[in-house]
Formats: structure tokens, sequence, C-alpha cells
């Protein structure tokens, strides 16, 4: 069996974050349509929009290194996502289902923002400086989408829930 290089890890991971975005896009207009807060809606509605631009860039990424994109299944976001889902429906009708949804959309930041994290400092050793700013560029995004997530269910959806619990 042939040795595994970085370059074999960052090809796998890539096709790993490619899968995730793609299923991050798709799950997000069931988070909007869960969503009571309309802040929180407004949130996941914004960051699916950066979600296609973060797609788009891995797929320069894969231009970049002579590949065309392709996914390769992430059982990690696969179990978040059902987490997310699991938590539509089981407080869906409630009034913490914005605290259990920002909670669900923090888990998926951080997720994405270990990945590009991963991935930018991997290209940076291989000589794929181009890569490497593209991964900042959308870990950035990724970390303003979980600070944002956190500032709404602290000063939103938290309160609201913990409002029904005291009364």
């Amino acid at each position: 069996m042939a040795e595994k290089t970085l370059n074999d890890l960052f090809l796998a991971h890539l096709k790993d974050i490619y899968y995730a975005e793609k299923k991050i896009y798709r799950t997000l207009p069931k988070m909007v349509k869960a969503a009571q807060e309309p802040e929180l809606k407004k949130a996941f509605t914004t960051h699916r929009e950066e979600t296609q631009g973060q797609i788009e860039r891995l797929e320069q990424v894969f231009e970049m290194i002579g590949k065309r994109p392709q996914t390769k299944p992430c059982e990690a976001i696969n179990g978040i996502v059902a987490e997310g889902e699991e938590t539509i429906e089981e407080f869906g009708e409630s009034s913490s289902i914005d605290t259990g949804l920002a909670a669900a959309g923090q888990a998926v930041e951080h997720y994405e923002m270990a990945r590009y994290g991963a991935l930018s400092g991997w290209a940076t050793q291989l000589g794929m400086p181009d890569a490497a700013k593209l991964f900042n560029e959308t870990l950035q995004e990724e970390m303003n989408a979980e600070k944002l997530l956190t500032q709404i269910a602290k000063s939103k959806a938290d309160k609201t829930a913990a409002t029904k619990i005291a009364a």
C-alpha cells in the first residue's frame, strides 16, 4: 500500500468540506422555516447566500489543483444536521426552538471552522497560497456567522426560552 501524503489528506478533506457545504446549503431553508425570531431567520438566510459563495471558492480550489469538484460523504456533518432536524421535530412548536436552532447552527460553524483552519494551513505547507487565501476568507465568514448566532442566542432566544420556564 502506497504511503499517504499531505496532498492525499488535503484532497480528502477538500472533498469532505465540499460535501458538507452542499449539505448545509440544502439544510438552511429548513432552519429558516423553523426559526421564530426574525433576526435568526435573517442570519440563516444570509449564511445560505454566503454558503453558495463558499461552494464556489471550493470549486476554485479544485480547479487550482487540476481536479474536478467531487464530494466525499461527511458523517460528521450528517450527524450535526440530523441533530438539528431532531431539534426541529422535538421543539418546533416550543418557545425554545430558536435556542436549539442557534445551538445547531453553532455546531455547524465549529465544524466548518476546524476544517477550514486545517485546510488553510495545509494549503500553505503545500505551496498553495491562493488556496490558503480562499480558505481564510471562508474561515472568516464562518467565524462571523458563529459570533452572530452566539449573540442572537444570548440576547433573544435564550431569554425567551428561560422566561417560559419561570412562568
